[in-house]
């Protein structure tokens, strides 16, 4: 059992320093699987980098953990594959896709056999959580493994760049990463999580999307084909 990361992202980590505990993780991660169902299915954690390289990143939204229940997970925050039911979270995030857009969620160009959200990532978005695994059924159950280690990491690479990027950070232990962005070039976005326990929060009336390609085009970037 083995996790490891593009070279691309090895290596504009290694470029500003950061180093990752791989072996420590890995064993971590190996404890766990052996023990516990655990979700995203192996060979998912890292797919939200797997499919974007620091150069192709216009916006990242940052969750806290995947979620937690049977099949759901896929490898991209707040994704499910195809089939799957979508859980609240997702639906209150589609709510405030079309209420800030002014348009109706298209299925046909949503959903494909990568995941319900899979074209944000087509489009330069990273959806990225704060810790990349979850013991099924226990939220936040991964929290202490290490993840935070890789994902401050992407942070630190993405916020070096000199060009425009978007960070959308939904609930508080994504928040926690705004401590990283310190350019002018760069957008913070904050809201509560999108959870039914939060969205009530300030998620509701955030308008992410709409203000994320505002920010892109006042900075002569293509939107996000939302």
């Amino acid at each position: 059992m083995e996790y490891k990361l593009d070279s691309y992202w090895i290596n504009a980590l290694e470029a500003i320093g950061v180093e990752i505990d791989w072996k420590s993780l890995q064993d971590s991660l190996e404890f766990e699987r052996a023990n516990f169902q655990c979700y995203p299915p192996f060979g998912n954690e890292l797919k939200a980098l797997e499919c974007l390289s620091p150069r192709d990143v216009k916006v990242v939204i940052c969750g806290q953990d995947p979620y937690h229940g049977p099949g759901q997970a896929d490898g991209f925050a707040f994704s499910v594959g195809p089939g799957v039911e979508w859980p609240p979270s997702l639906r209150n995030i589609v709510r405030e896709y079309e209420s800030d857009l002014k348009q109706k969620w298209s299925f046909a160009s949503h959903w494909s056999d990568q995941g319900a959200l899979a074209h944000w990532s087509h489009e330069g978005v990273l959806l990225l959580n704060d810790v990349l695994t979850v013991r099924a059924g226990e939220a936040g159950s991964h929290h202490s493994m290490g993840w935070q280690e890789l994902t401050s990491g992407v942070f630190q690479v993405l916020c070096a760049q000199e060009r425009p990027i978007v960070f959308i950070l939904w609930g508080k232990e994504a928040q926690k990463k705004s401590s990283f962005v310190h350019r002018s070039e760069h957008l913070v976005l904050e809201s509560a999580h999108p959870s039914p326990l939060s969205a009530y929060r300030g998620f509701w009336g955030s308008r992410p999307f709409s203000r994320a390609n505002d920010w892109l085009t006042q900075h002569e970037c293509a939107p996000v084909k939302w």
